[in-house]
């Protein structure tokens, strides 16, 4: 089956090694073995001359063959965790030198219907900073779009938790309980000092980063309805909230040539599909 002494079993492991070390879920990693391990012992041929025809026969299989556990067949969505997992297996052959060309490079196959990510444009973002009235509205911006925050990570923050001097914001409570640090870039540093030195007035000695009309600390909520007006005044009628600045963020960067990796970092997630996401919007766009 393989080009060289290596054993399948041992292409399979190094394969599932890679996938950790980058990141992915343990569970994506099981099923991603699972599956090319079922298309290799059903294709039974050398890796070099697995062709699109190979793989749209093995679709087929994939189509008619029954479930292994329970009644009926496999799920279109079932059927695509295989496919993306040849793509994965295939991709790791290539880097590691034991394929050339990519056998899945010219098949396209419809994905399953997921709920869409609304992204705003930078045109809109910019807008949206310019439509800005004080620097309190630049802070917000700068938390939940410059830094991708979590709507309940930024109204989290307090005074502490911003170094202006490495320009880094730090995230005590993160989803599950995760810490990380965030880099500010020079605007949002900017705008965040100039919020903190001309109109953060804190009379109640609140430690929060945000502050509300009451100066206390500012809920989700109020967070969200600041963020709300912003949209009103430049008549952007997506329904958006503040998650869908994270979600555009991530988005941005991806398409300035960050890695997935790094804004996997940035955005705090766990494990790595949780950012590819992200990947597929861009593709979408």
């Amino acid at each position: 089956m393989l080009k060289s002494s290596k054993s399948t079993s041992s292409y399979l492991l190094s394969f599932a090694k890679n996938l950790m070390a980058l990141g992915y879920n343990p569970t994506t990693v099981k099923m991603a073995v699972s599956c090319t391990t079922e298309f290799l012992t059903h294709t039974n041929q050398p890796f070099e001359s697995i062709s699109p025809a190979d793989i749209l026969k093995h679709r087929a299989y994939l189509q008619m063959r029954p479930k292994q556990k329970g009644e009926g067949g496999l799920t279109e969505n079932m059927i695509n965790h295989h496919i993306y997992s040849l793509r994965l297996f295939f991709k790791y052959l290539i880097e590691i030198n034991e394929l050339v060309v990519h056998p899945m490079n010219t098949l396209r196959f419809s994905k399953a219907t997921t709920p869409q990510r609304i992204v705003l444009t930078i045109t809109e973002i910019q807008s949206l900073y310019e439509a800005c009235e004080n620097y309190k509205e630049k802070a917000l911006l700068g938390i939940y779009y410059g830094c991708g925050l979590r709507r309940t990570e930024g109204v989290r923050l307090t005074i502490k938790d911003v170094h202006f001097k490495d320009q880094l914001l730090y995230i005590r409570d993160g989803k599950g309980g995760k810490r990380r640090v965030v880099p500010m870039s020079q605007r949002v540093a900017d705008d965040l000092k100039n919020y903190i030195l001309y109109e953060r007035y804190n009379p109640n000695k609140e430690s929060a980063l945000l502050l509300n009309k009451a100066r206390s600390g500012m809920s989700g909520n109020s967070a969200y309805k600041l963020f709300h007006e912003l949209l009103t005044r430049i008549n952007i009628t997506k329904d958006v909230s503040l998650h869908n600045l994270r979600h555009s963020i991530a988005t941005h960067l991806l398409t300035n040539g960050m890695k997935v990796e790094q804004v996997r970092d940035f955005l705090g997630h766990k494990y790595l599909e949780s950012t590819q996401v992200y990947t597929r919007v861009l593709q979408s766009v």
